[in-house]
């Protein structure tokens, strides 16, 4: 709730931000939350570093056109979106990379303890660096998997690191991060928030709620496009205490004295891993300017208003499909997921009418709600798509179960 009782809601024109992207045309975008669309402006930002920093001023543009300093700067910007300081986030490299950082700092932090927790609704990758992590260590780590609503029963004195996505990849379930942050800490615990699914899709305070990291990635709800580079955030109390597992060359504290002993550099800069990716991190910059006139609070209500407008029209035109994200729209983030044992084929029917979700095995369609371009229009027509696709059978035509690399 505002305190200022005199403006009226929303504040967001999210016409106006529709107009920021570069829509086709006869397509309903659902898919935001694996990738998100293009927006107009990162065509003339790619265009501009192409030809007037890489072209015209070749070398001389990582002094000139600010090349080095990106990662801080976009880190600067997304840290408002996730209610961090700034100086505490940075961005490069991949989310895998930055997870692999961010649980191999916190192990360090908490030496005597050998266990971390996850649930198994967790995004695969993530796990598999943490089995990787416990191999490569070879410390007697041991990653402890536990149902998603079965977390917080299982933090105890012996949990070293809780690992979490704040969001459900498949069915939009939102854990509460202040409280298991909390428990988390009282229990001795260090807390890893992945918020893949969270950033640019709902309100996040990581200072509030008491994350102690918390990684992301920008191609999903931030639009920074296919590829584009993840970010990490490190609590400030722990910057002075952080020794990176991969001591890159831009995290050292004075990369072009070319010390052969890595010595890390001051704060978040630390985290620095690789060469910055200049080109993708243009097309983010760009990106991220479309979230300059964009309440958080804004969105949330209108992320649920549509989620429920949806998964209303949904369950009464379509019965054969089951909801598998939770009823109650302030449980789940901004993503609706229904069950169908041909899941795949029908949403290979429905994209081909012309609206855009993806799949999860074994049998989720899923479904972004993104109010920065999608309307009450594109919901009601979507969800009648949908409903003739399953009302006609349509969907079962051969060609709808022939499986892509990419589902």
């Amino acid at each position: 709730m505002r305190s200022d009782t005199a403006t009226t809601w929303p504040m967001t024109d999210f016409a106006a931000t529709r107009r920021l992207f570069d829509l086709p045309e006869g397509v309903i975008y659902m898919d935001g939350n694996s990738l998100g669309p293009l927006p107009r402006a990162a065509v003339r930002r790619l265009d501009r570093a192409a030809r007037e920093e890489w072209g015209g001023m070749l070398i001389t543009a990582w002094n000139r056109a600010g090349w080095m300093d990106m990662p801080r700067r976009l880190g600067d910007r997304i840290a408002r979106l996730i209610g961090a300081p700034e100086g505490s986030v940075v961005v490069g490299d991949t989310l895998s990379i930055r997870l692999w950082q961010a649980l191999a700092s916190a192990l360090d932090l908490n030496p005597g303890r050998r266990v971390i927790l996850s649930d198994s609704g967790n995004f695969p990758s993530d796990l598999y660096m943490a089995q990787g992590l416990i191999r490569t260590l070879g410390r007697g780590h041991d990653l402890r998997v536990v149902a998603p609503d079965e977390v917080e029963s299982a933090i105890d004195d012996s949990v070293a690191v809780l690992m979490l996505t704040e969001v459900d990849y498949r069915t939009g379930r939102l854990h509460d991060m202040a409280a298991l942050s909390a428990q988390a800490k009282a229990a001795g615990a260090l807390t890893v928030w992945d918020l893949a699914h969270s950033a640019g899709a709902i309100p996040v305070d990581v200072t509030g709620a008491g994350a102690d990291f918390a990684v992301g990635c920008t191609y999903k709800y931030l639009n920074g496009g296919p590829g584009a580079p993840a970010f990490i955030h490190v609590a400030p109390r722990h910057l002075p205490n952080v020794t990176p597992a991969l001591a890159g060359w831009l995290g050292h504290r004075a990369p072009f004295d070319f010390d052969p002993d890595y010595r890390p550099a001051d704060g978040i800069d630390r985290m620095r891993v690789g060469t910055p990716p200049v080109l993708q991190m243009a097309a983010l910059d760009a990106a991220l300017d479309v979230w300059e006139g964009v309440d958080m609070a804004d969105l949330r209500q209108r992320s649920m208003e549509l989620s429920e407008r949806f998964v209303s029209a949904v369950l009464a035109g379509c019965p054969d499909l089951a909801l598998a994200s939770p009823e109650d729209p302030t449980a789940r983030g901004s993503q609706v997921s229904f069950r169908h044992p041909q899941g795949y084929a029908v949403m290979q029917a429905l994209i081909e009418a012309g609206v855009v979700g993806d799949f999860r095995a074994p049998d989720l369609l899923r479904f972004g709600i993104t109010p920065l371009y999608l309307s009450e229009g594109d919901i009601d027509r979507a969800a009648e798509k949908l409903a003739e696709i399953i009302g006609s059978g349509s969907w079962n035509d051969p060609r709808f179960h022939r499986r892509a690399a990419v589902t």
